[in-house]
């Protein structure tokens, strides 16, 4: 792990946070024997962000089984 001292990690900002990316976490230090983390945050997606799947069928074929399923008497099954 990284340690930069506070003054270093000021100073030089962007390289204390791509080697907390590349690294996972660095230390800062302070004078005053203060220690503290940076590390990245875990970046969470959508759960509507799935992979779509090829059935090789057409449109129009989605919408006639859609209609075939809600013209369906379902009742006396």
């Amino acid at each position: 792990m990284k340690e930069f001292s506070f003054t270093e990690a000021r100073q030089h900002f962007a390289s204390a946070l791509d080697q907390a990316k590349k690294e996972g976490v660095v230390c800062i230090k302070k004078r005053d024997g203060e220690i503290f983390y940076i590390k990245p945050a875990i970046q969470k997606g959508s759960p509507f962000d799935v992979k779509g799947v090829n059935l090789n069928i057409s449109a129009s074929e989605i919408v006639d089984i859609v209609r075939s399923c809600r013209e369906r008497d379902y009742k006396n099954e």
